[in-house]
């Protein structure tokens, strides 16, 4: 009998005496004093030994034998609460009371402290005592808020004040813990709750939310909790999560739309309900009446059904009996799915929240008041202060904290829209306005940190916080909306400020698609939040996208440099390794600004195509199967997204699926469809005939939807279902790593040392291991090749010689040997050179491939060992096929392996402290040739059609027959044209600034010539050998018609009897050249001795040489002449008068001047007369800083089409007056150069540097 009731005790019991013992000796009630509680001599020892045995003995060893005894000795209802009684409130002096008082609470806290359920701690001590301490818990509760005696929750509170009451930096750590004792023991009771599960024999009403709630109203409990928050951050501090805890549990599955109305619109309200309700259960008995049982249903009933393929099915019950779709059903029903069985799953639902909280009307209108003052004082201190501890990872932040803190947010954020919507009157201008109360959660760190905890929830799987958090998110932008809806205009400004934060991360939205799309079986309160954070996320960023064109998102793609120099550190690309990569990125600088900015702009249609894929549309019909507990908002939030997707995206084949199908049609014609007196019913209807049309019309249209219908739809699938065709997608090549130069000039074997040194530097020695295998390998084979065709040849010359003896030795004949090496000596230099197979590089995994595409180093020294691509001609990609050409004998095959081994066993050192590294650089793109920079005026590239490549007979350029004699001589400096008029008064002044119109029609003339020009030129590389024979008759026509032209320019110039004789030719140029190119200035004087005159006529035949040379160089020869006879019909035919006034033209320093007069002469002032595109180039691509004239007695740096022809006769016939009249002209240059010299203004356009005579 012992031994049974010791098994049956489930306290040790040594441990049960103790308790027992201590908690007699605390006291009792005294029948002497009124019936009053007597304490005992060692009241407060005993208290303070409960206190240890509860610490040391349940806490420690984690055991709850201690509270079990507590629990049935009553300790709580019996002595302690009897003995803070004796305390009254205006006793606050007596210190002894408030140790006794603080003792208690020091016992009643761990008492009513929150039991959790921990698998991984629980022992069978748990098991037992659980239960028992749940349900004493509800008694502490319901004794502690319901005793009449005394306050005690009030009491709790006075016992912390005097710790209150003292400065926060002047507070002791014991101040601090008698603070946080109270305030735990103020969250303990608003916690305690009934446990699921458990039968409470008491009345709950005692213990309810709303007796909770009146007692903390009553005891002035919620005062103390606003004052703490109010001046949190200021007196207090770790203090935050307890009044945030003890809040949210007053708080909690309150619904907040109900505070702020009046008694009689709840009562309707209420009413509404009640109705809704009973209507829903009349729906129901009429859905079950059609099949509801008769008198006859005691009798069994089994019938055969044949179906379509003759096969019977037996279906048993009267139901059958009623029609087809009934028999149907039944079968459907029979057919019960067996999903293979899986581990019991955790409850999704959240634990702490608990079924919805009804309140009755005394505690509505407490909670009501509350709020408000919470909203008005507290809301705005205790938020940002627990935003962040939450930041910060404070010590006292425990995981559930996170959760509570979205959730209280999201609640009084609701609660605030609620008040504002039913009291609608406007502030004063002096009070605070009601966003002004909320702002603590508006700003960019509480967007931050909302952000940060929606990814980790989401990366954790944590879908309990990852649920409260999406709730928040919605609340605060249902608050942002209201805002921009606000006659305020300050409000609207900040609301625009917050959606633009909100919206502009791209995180954020790349976030909120994958949570809608991997939903899977985390339960209605996850699924109704998700979907509700998505309806509203696209509804306000499309009409903030509509308002704001221009929107900008950060993308992720803003780090693809970043990436890039991060793969480049691996594979030896960039910059850090000494390659300059600044001179070719610099050239692309603008076309990527503006791939960033086009990459970053906002597409809402774009965005919108994320939330179209099946994961998505499976999560919104996963919800809307429970359309009949839905109410008309969440019934409307699933309707606007089948819409967009079906008809705003127009990818309805998504929606295309039978089970889909299915639930919209039983939603309107189904057994259990919507009630037609719900609001949304209209709108499903014409959204389920809608789709289902165009799910028919699309089956008559691809047919190959009759089998899609059964499986979802990928975006290939569902692209070809609703185009017809497959999506065309346009994959980018990759670029090759960029070439590398060295920045010296150096042998081969020490380039190849200093590549093989970066190698070694940037732990790659595998790369040379690689390729040393390769080169050897290579040259074993071409050794191989080449003994073969040595023993080829030998068989030949053996042949040859008509011998095949051998010596006794073996060994082949003096001849045959002669004979061979005669053979191999004339191969030695063809070998290279005929049909030897190349030899193909072998990477040995995909690791190699990619650095023979991306390692800029290794490539660099593939190069140097003469390696070369397959197939040059083709762009290249990482599959490309390296080898070594047939050119490369086993000899340099085998010098190259010699030479990196040399390299690696004795790397190259350098001065300086350089590095291999530091000898290399990128190879420039400056370094390749690149065409012509264009000035801003010149439209080449118009498309007008002028210039064809096609019509062109004989392109530009090939060899020029010319004589050269410049070798050696420094370059000449051009002469600058300046263009001036005469105008009616005689002075001469400067041409105006060609216009833009102008510069147009010159541009287009200059292309006309220049295409007249390629048209006329014949490149000797196109002469045939018809054009060698010689016609007599043609010949004579040509110099018949050439005599006419000289004869005729005789006449016009008037020089007839003066050059007529070919033998005074000589003479009378030189004394025209004295007058009209030295500028003497005696006209008359025409006799000179005979030493100016040799002088004079070396100095013209020096000149002509010369020019000749410059204008063989040019290659447009045949068009100036051309020119030239134009310019030469416009001279005066007085060449006297046009001396002097070339020297007073000369003789008076240059001016700038305007056009005046619209009749005025224009004079050139050099001797450049044509506009050549040619030479337009040359004097830009020439020294830019030499000046435009030389010094008096310099030579001139023009040329004329006559003077400088290549023709090996200095005097052919019939060109006399030609070569004089271009040797006039050219020295007329040195007239004009005694002028001081006056530089032109050089001028820059588009880019370019210009000069005065670039206008022309």
């Amino acid at each position: 009998m012992e031994a049974a009731e010791i098994n049956t005790d489930t306290v040790h019991p040594e441990v049960r005496a103790h308790i027992n013992s201590l908690v007699s000796a605390l006291g009792g009630l005294s029948v002497d004093d009124d019936d009053g509680y007597k304490l005992g001599d060692d009241a407060l020892e005993v208290l303070r030994d409960l206190k240890r045995w509860i610490r040391f003995y349940d806490e420690k060893t984690n055991r709850m034998d201690v509270a079990r005894c507590l629990a049935e000795t009553n300790l709580v209802g019996n002595d302690l609460l009897q003995i803070l009684a004796t305390w009254p409130p205006n006793c606050n002096d007596n210190k002894y009371k408030a140790r006794i008082a603080l003792a208690c609470f020091e016992v009643m806290v761990p008492l009513t402290w929150p039991i959790e359920k921990d698998k991984d701690t629980m022992t069978v001590n748990h098991h037992r005592h659980m239960p028992v301490l749940q349900l004493a818990q509800l008694g502490y509760k319901r004794a502690i808020i319901n005793f009449d005696a005394a306050p005690i929750l009030n009491t709790a509170v006075r016992v912390a004040l005097p710790s209150m009451a003292i400065p926060i930096g002047d507070r002791s750590p014991r101040d601090q813990g008698i603070i946080k004792l109270v305030l735990f023991f103020l969250r303990n009771m608003a916690m305690i709750t009934p446990p699921p599960g458990i039968q409470y024999d008491g009345d709950e009403s005692q213990i309810s939310r709303s007796a909770t709630i009146d007692a903390f109203s009553y005891q002035d409990i919620f005062l103390t909790l606003l004052t703490i928050a109010s001046n949190m951050g200021e007196d207090f501090r770790s203090e935050d999560t307890i009044i945030m805890e003890t809040i949210f549990h007053i708080v909690k599955r309150v619904d907040s739309s109900k505070l702020f109305v009046t008694e009689k619109a709840l009562n309707k309200e209420k009413a509404n309900e009640l109705s809704a309700a009973m209507n829903k259960e009349a729906a129901m008995l009429r859905a079950h009446n059609k099949n509801m049982p008769t008198r006859h249903s005691r009798f069994g009933t089994m019938i055969w059904v044949k179906r379509e393929n003759g096969k019977l099915s037996t279906v048993t019950g009267q139901d059958a009996l009623l029609n087809t779709s009934a028999r149907e059903r039944k079968i459907d029903s029979s057919k019960t799915f067996r999903p293979p069985r899986r581990a019991r799953k955790e409850e999704m639902e959240p634990k702490d929240l608990g079924p919805p909280v009804s309140l009755d009307e005394r505690a509505r209108q407490q909670l009501r008041t509350f709020v408000e003052d919470f909203l008005d004082s507290g809301f705005n201190p205790l938020f940002q202060h627990v935003r962040k501890s939450i930041d910060r990872e404070a010590p006292h932040i425990l995981h559930e904290h996170r959760s509570q803190f979205f959730y209280l947010v999201a609640w009084f954020l609701e609660a605030e829209r609620m008040r504002r919507k039913a009291e609608p009157s406007k502030p004063a201008a002096d009070e605070v306005g009601s966003f002004n109360l909320v702002a603590s959660v508006l700003n960019q760190e509480m967007f931050i940190t909302l952000n940060r905890a929606l990814d980790r929830s989401y990366s954790d799987k944590d879908w309990q916080q990852l649920t409260t958090v999406m709730r928040c998110f919605t609340q605060i932008l249902f608050t942002v909306q209201e805002m921009t809806d606000s006659n305020n205009e300050d409000d609207q400004e900040i609301a625009d400020n917050i959606l633009s934060r909100l919206f502009y991360e791209e995180m954020t939205h790349d976030l909120i698609a994958n949570i809608i799309r991997t939903h899977k079986d985390q339960g209605f309160e996850y699924l109704d939040a998700c979907t509700e954070l998505t309806h509203t996320f696209l509804r306000i960023l499309e009409a903030y996208s509509k308002q704001n064109v221009d929107l900008q998102v950060r993308s992720r793609k803003r780090i693809r440099r970043k990436k890039k120099a991060a793969k480049a550190a691996v594979t030896g690309e960039l910059a850090e390794d000494g390659v300059e990569d600044d001179a070719d990125e610099s050239a692309d600088d603008e076309q990527d600004a503006e791939k960033t900015s086009q990459e970053r702009k906002f597409d809402f249609k774009k965005f919108t195509q994320r939330f179209v894929p099946q994961g998505v549309v499976d999560t919104f019909v996963k919800f809307t199967k429970f359309y009949r507990d839905l109410d008309d908002s969440q019934l409307k939030r699933s309707h606007r997204y089948f819409h967009r997707v079906a008809f705003k995206q127009d990818m309805s084949v998504m929606l295309f699926r039978l089970d889909i199908i299915h639930l919209f049609y039983n939603m309107i014609k189904g057994p259990e469809p919507l009630d037609k007196n719900s609001a949304m019913f209209k709108e499903w209807e014409e959204l389920a005939k809608q789709v289902i049309k165009k799910c028919v019309r699309k089956l008559e249209e691809r047919p190959a939807l009759f089998t899609e219908l059964l499986f979802s739809k990928i975006n290939s699938t569902a692209h070809y279902l609703e185009y017809g065709h497959d999506k065309q997608t346009i994959t980018s090549n990759p670029r090759p790593a960029a070439e590398l130069e060295f920045k010296g000039a150096v042998e081969q074997d020490q380039q190849v040392a200093i590549v093989v040194g970066v190698l070694l530097d940037k732990s790659q020695s595998d790369h040379l291991q690689w390729l040393k295998q390769q080169l050897s390998a290579a040259a074993d084979e071409r050794r191989a090749w080449e003994g073969a065709e040595l023993a080829k040849a030998a068989e030949k010359a053996a042949a040859a010689a008509g011998t095949t003896t051998t010596t006794t030795d073996g060994d082949a004949t003096p001849a045959v040997v002669k004979s061979i090496e005669e053979q191999n000596a004339s191969n030695t230099t063809t070998t290279a050179s005929s049909d030897v197979p190349p030899i193909t590089l072998c990477p040995d995994d995909d690791a190699r491939r990619t650095a023979m595409f991306k390692n800029a180093h290794l490539r660099l020294l593939m190069k140097l060992v003469s390696a070369e691509r397959l197939a040059p001609s083709l762009d290249e990609t990482p599959d490309s096929v390296w080898c070594f050409p047939g050119r490369l004998t086993s000899e340099m095959l085998q010098e190259s392996i010699d030479q990196i081994n040399k390299a690696e066993f004795s790397p190259p050192t350098f001065e300086d402290g350089e590095s291999a590294a530091d000898q290399l650089r990128r190879k420039s793109a400056a370094a390749a040739p690149r065409p012509r920079k264009r000035a801003t005026f010149d439209d080449d590239e118009d498309g007008d059609g002028l210039i064809d490549e096609g019509d062109i007979l004989f392109p530009m350029g090939g060899p020029t027959a010319r004589k050269s004699t410049a070798e050696g001589r420094p370059p000449k400096k051009r002469q600058r044209r300046r263009l001036v008029v005469v105008n009616s008064d005689g002075e001469e002044v400067e041409e105006e600034a060609v216009t833009d119109e102008q510069a147009e029609a010159r541009a287009r003339a200059r292309r006309l010539k220049q295409l007249e020009k390629a048209r006329k030129i014949k490149s000797d590389m196109y002469v045939h050998v018809s054009d060698d024979e010689s016609d007599v008759e043609k010949d004579q026509e040509f110099f018949k018609r050439e005599n006419a032209i000289r004869a005729a320019k005789e006449r016009e110039y008037g020089a007839a009897g003066t050059f007529g004789a070919m033998n005074k030719k000589k003479d009378r140029l030189d004394k025209v050249e004295r007058d009209l190119m030295l500028g003497s200035d005696d006209g008359d004087d025409d006799d000179d001795d005979d030493e100016s005159d040799d002088a004079a006529a070396e100095k013209t035949n020096k000149t002509k040489k010369r020019k000749s040379d410059e204008e063989s160089e040019s290659g447009s020869a045949s068009d100036e002449d051309d020119n030239d006879d134009d310019e030469a019909s416009g001279f005066s035919s007085d060449a006297s008068s046009l001396a002097k006034k070339r020297r007073r033209t000369a003789e008076k320093p240059t001016k700038k001047r305007r056009r005046k007069g619209a009749a005025a002469a224009v004079v050139v002032v050099n001797s450049d007369e044509e506009d050549d595109d040619d030479e337009d180039e040359e004097m830009l691509d020439s020294d830019l800083g030499s000046s435009s004239n030389k010094p008096v007695g310099g030579e001139s740096n023009t040329d004329t089409p006559l003077s400088s022809q290549s023709n090996p006769n200095p005097h052919p016939p019939g060109k006399d007056l030609e070569v004089l009249l271009g040797g006039a002209d050219d020295e007329d240059d040195d007239v004009v150069a005694k002028a001081p010299a006056v530089r032109s203004r050089v001028r820059a356009r588009a880019g370019f540097i210009m000069d005065s005579s670039d206008d022309e």
